[in-house]
């Protein structure tokens, strides 16, 4: 692992449907902000079904680069403390949610961990993280697949619609 003290490039999955995910995903942006690192840079919103349990209201989602001087596991119980301290309740699997932080990745490390892996093990499944993901960094390679965020997406099965929201939420970093 890195030494803690250099700065580290994190990519950030935000997601909510619960209690004006809008305001949420500010909240949670400005969390980010003070406990983890500088962003660098932060998606547009996108519109997306819910994934997994589909009887829920549609998500936002967006992604976010982050500088970091944090080491993998106090970053990780980090983000699990923002996701707390916004109230987010873990009650069931993929159900509605305040605010759903996921480590997408970390620098090109690969890291596998009882309470964290990284990159994220469903990332490549899901549209509605690399839509996002392929607007801020299309030919990022994934350490693993070695595969670019672009052709992840040509690959992926998931046939959720993701609507992109252009520039109605975003913030300057």
């Amino acid at each position: 692992m890195k030494n803690q003290s250099l700065v580290h490039i994190i990519y950030i999955s935000l997601g909510s449907n619960k209690d004006e995910p809008r305001k949420q995903l500010l909240k949670a942006k400005e969390l980010i902000a003070e406990q983890i690192g500088r962003i660098r840079e932060v998606s547009d919103v996108y519109v997306t079904k819910a994934w997994g349990n589909k009887k829920q209201p549609d998500f936002l989602n967006q992604v976010m680069e982050v500088e970091t001087h944090l080491h993998p596991i106090v970053l990780i119980k980090k983000l699990l403390g923002i996701e707390l301290e916004m109230g987010r309740k873990r009650k069931e699997k993929w159900g509605a949610r305040i605010i759903d932080l996921d480590l997408l990745f970390y620098d090109d490390c690969i890291i596998r961990m009882k309470n964290l892996i990284v990159p994220h093990p469903r990332l490549h499944e899901r549209n509605f993280v690399l839509f996002p993901m392929l607007e801020l960094k299309p030919d990022y390679l994934h350490p693993e697949f070695w595969q670019t965020i672009r052709e992840l997406l040509g690959w992926c099965q998931d046939d959720l619609e993701v609507k992109r929201l252009k520039n109605q939420f975003k913030t300057k970093c």
